[in-house]
């Protein structure tokens, strides 16, 4: 068992969850603080790669590079749906929806790798399912409209991309970290540039700067740098269960920080999807022994 990766990971997961709490304090909309987030990362990242000397010794491939450019664009998705879902719903809502991941990278397994979801897989997916409509609240399904504007689809959409970043990033193995997060905030900086709103900069206050450079050099820099240096070494399962460090802390800072007390649906909900979830990491399939009919 590679420790140091686990206390990486675990250290990593632990300071994301302070993010939606900075977000809020931010006073950007989701584009623009993604978009300042690549550039602080970038800037951290390149800096500490050039430092350690370790762009003269990397190795590039093709395929590589082609991989860590696509998961560049799945994790600024990511980023940018999630900071969308916290604009509209509260944190430890959007961050439950957010950690449907795991069951979206066994489906991602399923229907790439051609591994057979089991019947427990399927009926976890459906469970947390359920449990996520139940933490939004059933009266944001009275209409579209109402529905769309609850902030589910982001939350959703920024779960799906979070699982694509992770099942993408297990297959990278030739770029060190520094690089490999180095080309995504990259990525991220060409995306966002065209789509950034650069007025929505010209109120911001001292208290604002503070939360965004906080988010850019510590959420996005620090941290992804010590999310895909460990990802790599550890199993798909152990990523699993790390990761919910992350949810724990960001709804202990959404209920002490902002106040957040949850309904009994959704607190129900909450328990379902995490329930759920932890029983296909935790518990495993129960192998059937044939037995040959007595003649």
């Amino acid at each position: 068992m590679n420790i140091q990766a686990i206390v990486k990971l675990s250290i990593a997961m632990a300071i994301f969850g302070s993010i939606g709490f900075f977000t809020t304090q931010t006073g950007l909309p989701a584009v623009e603080l993604v978009f300042i987030r690549c550039i602080c990362a970038t800037l951290f990242l390149g800096s500490l790669w050039i430092l350690t000397g370790g762009h003269k010794t990397e190795v590039w491939q093709k395929s590589e590079v082609l991989k860590t450019i696509l998961c560049g664009v799945f994790i600024v998705l990511n980023w940018v749906f999630l900071f969308k879902a916290f604009e509209v719903m509260s944190i430890s809502v959007a961050i439950s929806i957010y950690n449907l991941a795991p069951i979206f990278v066994l489906m991602l397994g399923s229907l790439l790798l051609a591994e057979k979801m089991s019947v427990r897989s399927i009926m976890a997916t459906v469970i947390c399912f359920f449990g996520s409509l139940l933490i939004i609240g059933l009266d944001s399904f009275t209409s579209p409209a109402q529905f769309l504007n609850s902030g589910f689809v982001w939350a959703l959409l920024s779960a799906i991309f979070y699982a694509l970043t992770m099942f993408t990033s297990k297959t990278i193995q030739g770029l060190s970290s520094y690089a490999l997060t180095f080309i995504q905030t990259i990525v991220g900086i060409v995306m966002l540039f065209p789509l950034c709103d650069f007025t929505a900069f010209e109120s911001l206050t001292q208290r604002n700067w503070l939360f965004i450079l906080g988010t850019g050099f510590i959420h996005t820099g620090f941290v992804y740098y010590l999310f895909f240096d460990s990802i790599r070494n550890l199993s798909t399962v152990l990523v699993s269960v790390l990761v919910f460090v992350d949810p724990v802390v960001a709804i202990l800072l959404d209920a002490i920080l902002l106040s957040f007390r949850p309904t009994l649906l959704q607190t129900f909900g909450i328990i379902l999807i995490f329930g759920s979830i932890l029983y296909t990491v935790f518990v495993p399939e129960q192998k059937v022994k044939l037995v040959e009919p007595s003649t």
